[in-house]
């Protein structure tokens, strides 16, 4: 389909029917650069962009920090709006004002809104899920922005927004075609976002030095993790440290160690939006509200059966930050479906060593493989093949004993396809 524009729904239309025309109005799924939507969002009257606003992009971890961000600023009185992709199983969660999934109806009139702005301007479905995010933050008066880059940072369309602080969480390979083969181009492409003046927070302990040179050249003050700002375990749980700011927190909800990486970055932002815009920060209520962030689908526990737990992860990065708990829980019964687009041998040697039984499942999207191609990939002999991650985790529980741990992972396709089959009625 030529790029342009082309019959938009009619008025009353669904938010379903808006999302699917928006997959098939743009000829490219992934269209890097700014342009576009930025000439977009001025005809929008978006700028000058005035709200306090902090940016996360990296490899793993973004939608954890943002979620730390947006529960910092809620409890210190904050309304906030929190842009966060993909989705697990509702597109409205990918757009939360305090705390809370906008509606169909919101979305749609951001929607209505910018069919009338683009003209003949084509955008992506992701540049219409920005853009909606943005006038809505407009509308809606919110008192702090939270944004997560979607692919990069450089050239994704969260960075047509000059913010307050930027984060970059881990770095790890994942979109190299897009972003390049090595870490230290991807650290390049994802430091795009910070800006001259304003404080560049790296909660990566090994961070690509890139992102340094970045910072340098960019002329903006960088604040990194182990070095510039400190988290420590302690009896009673964390010890967040930096200069003479110090902060004590309870254990945190979410499991594994990795989340307090994406923690401590936040801390850091927080406190940097504070001296950059003055947003005076409740010290009283931030360990609590902090130690209770939850995200679905990020090491997760099933609630229908305890030997189950869900993960996101879909990257090597993400595998290599999990093998502690996979060294702790092996050997795993896994129930594995992955995206066509990933390095997949990558992940099935870091799986490999703590896999008793591996069940492959199809996955029925766009870039899905079915079971037998997946193994092929990954070079491996699978247990069992099945059309879904439903069917391969109903079979994975026959057969799991008692003291077994059943994981379900390799993309977010695949956690949502067992927390909420495709039956479901749902609006993304």
């Amino acid at each position: 389909m030529k790029p342009g524009r082309t019959e938009a729904p009619a008025a009353g239309a669904s938010l379903r029917d808006w999302l699917d025309w928006q997959v098939q109005l743009h000829p490219r799924e992934i269209d890097l650069g700014l342009q576009r939507v930025r000439s977009v969002a001025e005809r929008l009257g978006l700028f000058p962009w005035c709200q306090p606003t902090v940016t996360v992009a990296g490899t793993n971890g973004k939608g954890s920090t943002v979620a730390f961000l947006e529960a910092g600023l809620r409890a210190s009185g904050q309304r906030t709006l929190a842009y966060t992709s993909p989705h697990l199983l509702y597109y409205n969660e990918r757009v939360r004002i305090a705390g809370q999934p906008v509606t169909d109806a919101a979305l749609v009139r951001a929607f209505e809104a910018i069919e009338q702005a683009r003209g003949e301007i084509s955008l992506s479905y992701f540049e219409y899920g920005t853009l909606a995010a943005l006038w809505l933050a407009r509308q809606q008066a919110v008192d702090v922005v939270v944004l997560e880059v979607g692919l990069g940072g450089r050239l994704d369309a969260v960075n047509i927004i000059d913010a307050d602080v930027a984060v970059i969480t881990r770095i790890g390979l994942d979109h190299q075609d897009w972003l390049g083969h090595d870490r230290e181009n991807i650290g390049r492409e994802k430091a795009g976002i910070a800006r001259s003046g304003r404080p560049l927070i790296c909660s990566d302990r090994r961070p690509p030095a890139s992102i340094r040179q970045a910072a340098s050249e960019l002329g903006a003050p960088l604040l990194q993790l182990g070095r510039d700002f400190q988290l420590r375990a302690t009896p009673a749980g964390l010890y967040w440290q930096q200069g003479d700011r110090g902060l004590e927190l309870p254990p945190l909800a979410m499991h594994g160690a990795w989340q307090q990486e994406n923690l401590a970055g936040a801390l850091a932002a927080l406190h940097a939006l504070e001296g950059q815009r003055g947003i005076r920060l409740c010290r009283k209520a931030l360990p609590a509200a902090l130690a209770a962030v939850r995200v679905p689908g990020r090491l997760q526990p099933w609630p229908e059966d305890s030997r189950v737990w869900l993960d996101v992860g879909h990257n090597p990065a993400a595998l290599e930050a999990l093998q502690p708990w996979l060294a702790a829980h092996a050997p795993l019964q896994l129930v594995f479906a992955a995206l066509e687009d990933k390095d997949l041998p990558a992940m099935a040697a870091a799986l490999q060593p703590h896999v008793g039984r591996w069940w492959l499942a199809g996955l029925e999207v766009p870039r899905g493989l079915p079971a037998e191609a997946l193994a092929a990939r990954m070079g491996i002999q699978a247990d069992g093949y099945f059309p879904s991650p439903a069917t391969a985790l109903a079979h994975a529980r026959t057969v799991a004993g008692t003291n077994d741990t059943v994981l379900v992972c390799g993309s977010f396709f695949t956690v949502a396809a067992v927390v909420d089959p495709p039956s479901t009625n749902k609006s993304g």
